[in-house]
């Protein structure tokens, strides 16, 4: 059993360390700094793909698009089709006032009929003439009748047959007028060259129409447009413009149909650079949709975003292209400190950047990296 001084010293020293577990576990808490808090995405194995983009919205538009008015103004007298409606080729959209013009096409007709039948007479004449003039022919041969007769009826069977052939001329210029009376009349009449939509009517019944003046522009009668077939033009850099081929796969986006995309492929390329006061120089490329059931959700006009594939890799390890530094560095998260670390990369884009050296599969690099007081050498923990 322990005197009591022997009591006291022990109890001095349990008090000591106590007070030195103490002071060790504050100088643990307070006197080591605090990691910081960083975003990390792993490295992984994926798909990276090389691609440009345009530096403007691009418009989706059809790829037949006609504004009609009749080749002479005039009055509207029939209006067949409303907006919104959809034609077919050849369909009459609308007619002008054309009394007059069918009166004429109708005269033209009935003059073919009437120089027909005069034909039909003169040449039956013709016929008899020729007849008679042979008879007195063979007469004369006899010794029945002069020269002189036969003479004449040799003359009135060419006359006769000159008659015919006159009527003959006629016909065909009756048939030329009325051709001319038709197309006439063609021009006051309105109709689809291709089938399609009426996106839109300018005008009404009983008001006039004109064709555009050359250099004053006039809204057209009728805007039809085929919506069977669309594509979007985009503007791309002059500087991204070489690498493009007709033929390479594209993404179309809308601002109309956020977070989905339109599979496309590139059909034209500008064979010139655009020259646009205060804007970058541009190439505007054509890229089709090439699914065609996309096409029924879709308008003309709509905004457009093209991403042009150049080349893709799958199964290849990559990381966030936010992630990387100037110089081709990473931030890396390793046991609770943060490390630089220079990679090799190879396809990139805005979302991936293909990495050939310097990290592999689980790696974990730093995506916060515009935090404060987030650089190398610093403790840090993922989120």
């Amino acid at each position: 059993m322990l005197n009591p001084t022997s009591r006291r010293w022990l109890w001095r020293l349990v008090v000591l360390a106590v007070v030195g577990g103490g002071g060790y576990a504050a100088w643990l808490h307070y006197g080591q700094p605090k990691p910081i808090e960083v975003s990390v995405a792993e490295v992984n194995l994926g798909q990276v793909e090389s691609s440009v983009a345009n530096t403007r919205a691009g418009t989706v538009k059809a790829c037949r698009r006609a504004k009609l008015a009749p080749q002479g103004g005039g009055q509207i007298a029939k209006l067949r089709v409303h907006e919104g409606d959809r034609v077919k080729a050849g369909q009459v959209l609308l007619e002008l006032w054309n009394a007059d013009l069918v009166a004429g096409a109708r005269q033209a007709d009935e003059q073919i009929r009437t120089a027909q039948a005069r034909r039909g007479e003169a040449c039956a004449a013709a016929e008899a003439a020729r007849r008679e003039a042979k008879r007195q022919q063979q007469l004369a041969a006899q010794g029945f009748v002069s020269v002189a007769k036969v003479d004449a009826a040799v003359s009135e069977a060419d006359v006769r047959e000159a008659g015919c052939r006159a009527a003959a001329a006629e016909i065909a210029g009756a048939r030329a007028r009325l051709e001319t009376a038709r197309a006439t009349l063609s021009r006051s009449v309105l109709k689809a060259p291709f089938a399609g939509i009426i996106a839109e009517v300018t005008g009404e019944q009983g008001e006039y129409t004109t064709p555009s003046p050359p250099g004053i522009p006039t809204p057209p009668a009728i805007d039809l447009i085929d919506d069977t077939c669309l594509y979007v033009t985009a503007p791309i850099d002059e500087v991204d413009a070489p690498k493009i081929k007709v033929g390479l796969p594209a993404r179309i986006a809308l601002d109309a149909f956020p977070g989905k995309h339109f599979a496309g492929r590139v059909q034209r390329i500008a064979p010139y650079v655009l020259e646009v006061e205060k804007q970058a120089r541009t190439v505007e490329v054509e890229v089709a949709f090439t699914q065609p059931l996309d096409l029924k959700s879709l308008l003309v006009g709509y905004s457009a975003d093209a991403e042009i594939i150049l080349e893709a890799r799958d199964k290849v390890l990559r990381i966030p292209t936010q992630t990387l530094l100037s110089g081709n560095k990473v931030l890396l998260l390793q046991e609770g400190i943060l490390s630089e670390r220079e990679v090799g990369t190879g396809l990139a884009n805005w979302q991936h950047t293909e990495i050939t050296r310097g990290l592999k599969a689980g790696d974990q690099v730093v995506v916060s990296l515009e935090k404060e007081g987030v650089k190398a050498g610093v403790h840090a923990a993922a989120k």
